[in-house]
């Protein structure tokens, strides 16, 4: 299969850029941090994002969505990256949906879905318990009583888990941490009786939370999928969202790149504008060859996603990939516009501050590289 859009994804590339160049800049995202906004994002955008389709993209159309698939979400994403648009697009169309799709009976997604495609619902999934992607290491407890279960730990970095309806909760039903078995998801709705959320404002600007469950109770009808058996049933939904984060990397640098060679070609020293000087060139070029490399890889696995199938080899290197050229990408973006790239006048800095964040999300690069070898059977 060819690595090009085809003539409707072009159409949502383009439909997509315009919308956040116009309705989500940069200076929007500035706006939000020195209001120090309660929602870390802005909730007309997001209203406007559901009316437009984006927040359904992953959902089918039974359900209220468009259906778009992990192309179509990956496209929406690398636009976002390109303006650094603060929504809960990932947080509740993308990772929630996938996962909801993937595990939950019809039921749950005749209730959960169309509330997620409309904007009307955020849903946030809690995983981690610290500073790394390790699903398996869960140590969250849900302990079976009665006719339901009681959760009993902590959650860690939830995407935008301050401002969720829900939360799609991994604990561990049986086994012990760092085991695959054992694990279940369950949907705790906010407010839940022993639910402690203490916002967190990273420095993208953007708000995670950290979730305490003390004896939280829940009844048999908040598992969503099989008891003991949620790593399988989620784990090719968490590679398509960690395929839609590599695109969103990609947005980022990207931009990092247009913004510099603008910037060099304008940039005088000594009279002479600073592109012309060839070791600039050099490493401009050099950044270009990366960020199309990772552009393919990033394309190939959204393809194999909307295909079907084992994608864990395209997500690790998709997500491995784009990690190390968004690195490149932000530190290259700041060093060439010298001093002013490091202050807060200039717009480049919120680019790596986003791009580090994003780099840890669902896996940073060692955790990728290290499961792409393990798919290689190496």
């Amino acid at each position: 299969m060819a690595l090009i859009l085809n003539e409707e994804q072009q159409l949502l590339k383009e439909s997509a850029d315009g919308f956040f160049a116009e309705k989500a800049p940069i200076s929007q995202l500035r706006e939000l941090r020195d209001s120090r906004s309660e929602t870390g994002f802005s909730e007309a955008l997001w209203n406007e994002m559901a009316e437009m389709g984006f927040a359904g993209l992953l959902v089918d159309e039974d359900n209220g969505g468009t259906d778009f698939g992990v192309m179509g979400a990956g496209i929406v994403a690398e636009a976002m990256g390109r303006t650094l648009s603060a929504s809960p697009y990932l947080a509740s169309g993308v990772i929630s949906a996938s996962v909801i799709k993937a595990a939950a009976s019809d039921a749950q997604k005749a209730n959960l879905l169309p509330a997620i495609a409309s904007g009307e619902k955020i849903i946030a999934l809690a995983i981690d318990e610290n500073a790394h992607h390790r699903p398996e290491s869960t140590a969250l407890k849900a302990t079976a009583d009665g006719d339901g279960y009681v959760l009993s730990g902590m959650k860690t970095f939830v995407c935008d888990g301050h401002v969720a309806d829900a939360y799609l909760v991994l604990a561990r039903t049986s086994g012990a941490p760092g085991d695959t078995s054992g694990l279940s998801v369950f949907l705790v709705e906010k407010g839940a009786g022993g639910l402690i959320v203490d916002r967190t404002v990273m420095t993208d600007s953007r708000n995670w939370a950290k979730l305490t469950f003390e004896g939280v109770r829940v009844g048999a009808d908040a598992l969503v999928g099989p008891l003991d058996g949620a790593f399988d049933a989620i784990e090719p939904a968490l590679d398509r969202a960690r395929i839609i984060v590599a695109a969103e990397l990609l947005g980022i640098a990207q931009e990092c790149l247009d913004r510099t060679v603008e910037y060099l070609r304008e940039r005088k020293q000594f009279g002479t504008v600073i592109g012309s000087f060839q070791g600039l060139q050099h490493r401009a070029s050099h950044l270009f060859s990366e960020i199309e490399v990772t552009r393919s890889a990033v394309l190939k696995a959204m393809q194999a996603a909307d295909t079907g199938g084992d994608v864990r080899w395209f997500a690790s290197l998709a997500k491995a990939k784009a990690c190390k050229t968004a690195e490149l990408a932000t530190n290259e973006a700041i060093q060439m516009h010298g001093g002013i790239g490091m202050t807060d006048e200039f717009d480049i800095g919120f680019f790596i501050k986003r791009a580090r964040i994003l780099q840890t999300f669902l896996g940073d690069f060692n955790y990728h590289a290290d499961r792409f070898a393990a798919c290689s059977s190496y």
